[in-house]
């Protein structure tokens, strides 16, 4: 057979059987095409490559273009089989005069009609043609050659039909598919919309794996697509805009596409617009201030101007949606708008480096509390049936990060609100420890500008908690969360989130959330030990968490870098003990002794002599591990000092434990060695509350201070108490 043949053999082969939802030829009640039936028995019959090329071109005759079935197409399949179609794809020598690709080609083409059928599209000889159906959309060729432009379409149409098999993207992807679709898109050649397109569904099924397997070729569309969103003059820019999320990488966004992306965000959001103009660009923005904060927007007048437009569009578009009843709230763009209100309330909040400016701050602030109201308003109108959608997790998330930072206003509003979110918070927190999902409860989730799925567990305490940790302080929400049983809840959820920390879960790979949340729930137990101490003496689940701060101290003070926690959990211990100081476990039991012996580690280790140049006296200075946070520290030290010194006449044997471990001869003896005038009177005042509890407590504590020159050190920093303590039989 000829060159010429096989091409006409090839056009009508795909004239004919590449026809897809279509009429059946014949119908059941009508019977089979005689003539078809002879013509597909002639191709099962071929002996060679010319009988099955004749054969093919009779089919192609006897049926006309968009009349064949899927019944019809099996059945040439069936005449045909894999075999055929795999030597031509792989041929490497056409006959004379005839182009390479003319085999291909036809090989394609038949390969694109069996996969119209969805169970030949997964078929594992479909499959293994990933690679080599890869390779056309990216070689060479004449850009005007029908018999070319014909195969990429072939080729587009069974990469296409295989991403629709459940499996088939990561086949694609592991086939090199995602790199090949990239270069076939930047080449800008035939057919690269349809990469563009196939790129976008692979993204959409199966992001982190594309991402894994091809991140340079796509970072290098994303590129592209952002100076192509920049430049864009017409109304290809809003197609972008919904284009651009998809390609943003999971992580963080390329500096280089930040000019591109937020000029071309400034030109849209800054003229006026309809919402279907709009939405997608708010969503972009949410997308780029989710993966790089407020880093893709420039410094300066034209940043700040920029900022402050995003964040009075959100919560405009955030008003609207929520006060208007009757109205279906489009959750997607609300969820977006969320997420730039969040930007706004971390730039208002920010005091070094802020991109905004004083009077846009107080601005902002005015306008982000009437869309919290909205927001408010619309989780009041919640109902139990609701409670696990996501966007109702994405609100409380949103007022989560405004109770964070402000909560004098809309006092009363959050008042009212505050028993759904404790039922809300308890809901979501025992269907979490139900499922024993705690990894999927502590992980970080964050605002999506997609719609998540049908449902979204989220730790929905872990972004209360701050606020609380506000509200606990004041009277009329204290009562409230306390009414509603929120302290018994936040106890549970501490223990659970303790548990992650404990020996046998690797401590290496826990979110930062996770120890940041349990210091938050110290500062609130700490508020409630102050605000309303007989709250902790009759409620059992304080006894419990007692015990545990107990076992969990003298571990937890060894472990390097988890400083801060480990001075809330004491701190937090020595505040509970004065209380509780009639509980059995408190009574020298090897659990109480071994936390105070902790306790006293950690208050004894804060400050050492240091020397310093050209003196003879040393000077009072903060030990390398608490001196980077001290700042956060300090507070919690001092109140430490105070509740351990408390502590001291409450439990009679405290005081011969404190001088077998030394502490009392150490600290004067450091007292000692330093400078008085480097020690702050605060310090001196700590110091001495604890020296002179001990002192009273115990005969044998004095021995050993006076023996320590306790007396005179007393004198030099006029210690008056513990100087008069001392002086006593």
């Amino acid at each position: 057979m000829s060159c010429c043949d096989l091409a006409a053999a090839g056009q009508l082969g795909k004239a004919g059987i590449m026809a897809s939802d279509c009429e059946p030829a014949l119908n059941q009640a009508e019977g089979r095409n005689p003539t078809l039936e002879r013509y597909l028995g002639a191709l099962r019959e071929a002996k060679n490559d010319s009988e099955q090329f004749a054969a093919l071109l009779l089919v192609t005759k006897a049926v006309k273009a968009g009349d064949i079935d899927a019944k019809t197409r099996r059945r040439i399949f069936d005449a045909v089989g894999f075999t055929f179609p795999n030597r031509l794809l792989t041929s490497k020598e056409a006959p004379d005069g005839c182009p390479d690709h003319v085999l291909r080609a036809l090989g394609v083409a038949l390969l694109a009609c069996f996969c119209s059928d969805p169970e030949l599209a997964a078929h594992p000889q479909v499959l293994n043609k990933i690679p080599i159906l890869s390779t056309f959309l990216t070689a060479r060729g004449d850009p005007d050659d029908a018999a070319r432009r014909s195969m990429i379409d072939d080729t587009y149409q069974c990469l296409t039909a295989v991403a629709g098999t459940p499996r088939g993207p990561r086949h694609l992807i592991a086939g090199g598919t995602v790199s090949a679709l990239c270069q076939a898109y930047l080449g800008h050649g035939y057919g690269f919309d349809q990469a563009l397109a196939l790129l976008v569904g692979l993204l959409a099924a199966a992001e982190t794996q594309c991402w894994k397997e091809a991140e340079p070729d796509l970072l290098a569309v994303l590129r592209g697509l952002s100076e192509d969103f920049q430049k864009a003059e017409d109304a290809s820019k809003f197609e972008l805009c919904q284009l651009l999320p998809l390609f943003l990488p999971p992580t963080t966004v390329p500096p280089e596409c930040y000019r591109d992306l937020q000029a071309g965000l400034a030109r849209i959001l800054g003229s006026k617009l309809s919402s279907w103009q709009r939405n997608p660009a708010l969503k972009l923005a949410a997308r780029l201030a989710h993966a790089c904060g407020s880093d893709w927007i420039p410094a300066g007048s034209s940043g700040s101007k920029f900022l402050a437009l995003l964040v009075n569009l959100a919560c405009v578009e955030v008003r609207l949606a929520l006060e208007e009843t009757g109205t279906e709230v489009k959750e997607d763009v609300v969820t977006a708008c969320y997420a730039l209100m969040e930007l706004g309330i971390q730039e208002c909040t920010r005091c070094e480096q802020s991109l905004l400016k004083e009077p846009q701050k107080v601005q902002l602030v005015s306008v982000m509390k009437e869309a919290i109201g909205a927001v408010i308003h619309y989780l009041l109108q919640v109902g139990s049936e609701k409670q696990k959608e996501p966007f109702v997790f994405a609100s409380v998330r949103i007022l989560g990060a405004w109770l964070a930072e402000e909560t004098s206003s809309l006092r009363k509003e959050v008042c009212q609100l505050l028993p759904f979110l404790v039922r809300y918070a308890k809901t979501l927190y025992e269907e979490a420890e139900e499922a024993n999902d705690l990894s999927q409860q502590v992980a970080n989730l964050a605002i999506s500008p997609t719609t998540p799925g049908p449902t979204w567990p989220g730790d929905a305490l872990r972004l209360l908690l701050p606020g609380w940790c506000h509200l606990t302080v004041e009277d009329g929400p204290r009562e409230i969360l306390i009414k509603e049983g929120a302290p018994s809840l936040l106890c549970k959820y501490f223990l659970q989130q303790w548990e992650l920390t404990s020996p046998g879960h690797d401590t290496s790979v826990l979110p930062d959330s996770v120890e940041i949340g349990l210091q938050t729930c110290c500062h609130i137990f700490l508020n409630l030990v102050v605000t309303a101490p007989g709250l902790i003496k009759r409620d059992a689940c304080f006894t419990s968490l007692m015990n545990t701060l107990m076992t969990s101290l003298p571990a937890l003070v060894q472990q390097q870098g988890r400083l801060l926690l480990a001075a809330n959990v004491a701190t937090l211990g020595l505040l509970m003990a004065r209380l509780l100081s009639t509980s059995p476990a408190l009574q020298g039991t090897p659990a109480s002794r071994g936390f105070f012996a902790a306790a006293i580690l950690f208050l004894s280790q804060s400050h050492v002599a240091r020397a310093t140049p050209g003196s003879d006296q040393a000077v009072l200075a903060l030990s390398p591990e608490y001196e980077g946070i001290w700042a956060d520290l300090q507070e919690l030290w001092f109140l430490g000092m105070q509740a351990f010194t408390g502590c001291v006449p409450l439990l009679p044997w405290l005081a011969p434990a404190a001088l077998r471990s030394r502490w009392p001869q150490e600290l004067l003896q450091l007292l000692g060695s330093v400078s008085p005038n480097s020690v702050k009177p605060e310090m001196v005042a700590a110091y001495q509350g604890v020296l002179v509890e001990l002192a009273r407590a115990n005969r044998l504590c004095r021995e050993a201070m006076r023996l320590q020159a306790g007396e005179e050190t007393a004198s030099h920093y006029r210690m008056a108490a513990l100087e008069q303590c001392l002086s006593e039989p």
